[in-house]
């Protein structure tokens, strides 16, 4: 019922593996020799979905592994099971920071209650948080970021797309979180031609994360807003939005990816003509850079945010499609730099 995996020795999963048995097993005999000062160690506990998401998840792995290439690092990766519970979740932080990982980073919000059981426990050891600033400590870093900032410039491009006038949002799950790139992108799209409609959906409500981890889901919800009219669709749904990905692809129609820069992920590669863009987080430097930090003896703590002032969130260029869109460009350039100025503030809920 227990699986560590060490990305040493892993190659990328299947979505049916990042599904798989949870991992938080105990401290390994090999851990507990960790005296050694070279032996630096961190361990990332994946959101709902697990690695090979193409998108939020598959994002911190990559900063984990460049931490293990870069640093020399000895790298743990932790899977979530399938409708776990917050106990689940605080036995599988308990073990990894037994292990003498440093830093033990949670990621997605889900992981905050367990975090504030769990961190005061091991005062020594640093305790990341990816999209959550609600719990606080000495020793605790919440990485955050202006979704809806990024979401803004890819309501820009949209609206300057579209040919129907219609445009689609996807979340995954009906949270604040979500609610924000909800609302960037809406805002973006209006700013820039007020006839366009916004279709937004979301394919499961809280306490069911469903939304997160299920493709059909996205799949059904994407050909739903297709048969509205919608000509671009924007998903934030982690895994689930793939789902969306293959079936807007399939009708000709334009995707905007999230987290990620999906046009470059290895498994939408047969749909990944059809992803515009994509609203990216810098995920892989936030967790580079927290394990960074704890490396050098400085870790991170507190609000630890990225916005477009500092590149931490965007729109992917990936796509030569895209970039080849001269007047698209010029008007998602002119909405950054008029955001990072302070000319135009982007709303956080719709």
């Amino acid at each position: 019922m227990r699986r560590i995996t060490r990305i040493a020795t892993v190659g990328i999963m299947s979505a049916a593996l990042a599904l798989s048995v949870t991992a938080c097993g105990d401290s390994s005999s090999s851990s507990s020799s960790s005296s050694d000062s070279k032996d630096d160690k961190a361990a990332i506990a994946y959101d709902i979905g697990g690695r090979g998401d193409q998108s939020f998840n598959d994002a911190a792995y990559a900063g984990l592994a460049r931490a293990e290439k870069d640093l020399g690092v000895k790298g743990t990766e932790a899977e979530p099971s399938e409708g776990e519970s917050d106990a689940d979740k605080v036995q599988r932080l308990t073990s990894l920071a037994r292990a003498g990982n440093n830093p033990v980073i949670g990621v997605g919000f889900a992981y905050a209650p367990a975090i504030k059981k769990v961190a005061p426990k091991f005062p020594k050891i640093t305790f990341g948080i990816i999209d959550d600033a609600s719990v606080t400590g000495d020793n605790i870093a919440n990485i955050v970021f202006n979704e809806e900032q990024g979401s803004y410039l890819a309501g820009v491009a949209a609206a300057k797309v579209t040919k129907t006038k219609t445009v689609g949002f996807i979340g995954g799950v009906e949270t604040p979180l979500i609610k924000k790139f909800e609302a960037g992108y809406a805002q973006g799209v209006k700013d820039t031609d007020p006839s366009v409609k916004v279709i937004p959906q979301y394919l499961t409500q809280p306490p069911n994360f469903d939304g997160f981890s299920k493709p059909d889901l996205g799949k059904a919800a994407a050909q739903g807003q297709l048969d509205k009219g919608a000509d671009v669709v924007y998903s934030a749904a982690g895994l689930a939005g793939s789902g969306a990905i293959e079936a807007v692809s399939k009708a000709g129609k334009w995707n905007i990816g999230v987290d990620s820069d999906q046009y470059a992920q290895e498994g939408l590669a047969a749909y990944k003509e059809s992803i515009l863009t994509s609203v990216t987080k810098d995920v892989e430097d936030s967790v580079f850079n927290l394990i960074k930090s704890v490396q050098d003896g400085k870790p991170e703590n507190g609000e630890v945010r990225y916005g477009l002032d500092k590149d931490g969130v965007g729109l992917a260029m990936s796509n030569p499609a895209f970039t080849k869109m001269t007047e698209v460009i010029a008007a998602v350039d002119k909405a950054k730099q008029e955001i990072i100025d302070g000319k135009i503030t982007v709303k956080t809920a719709p």
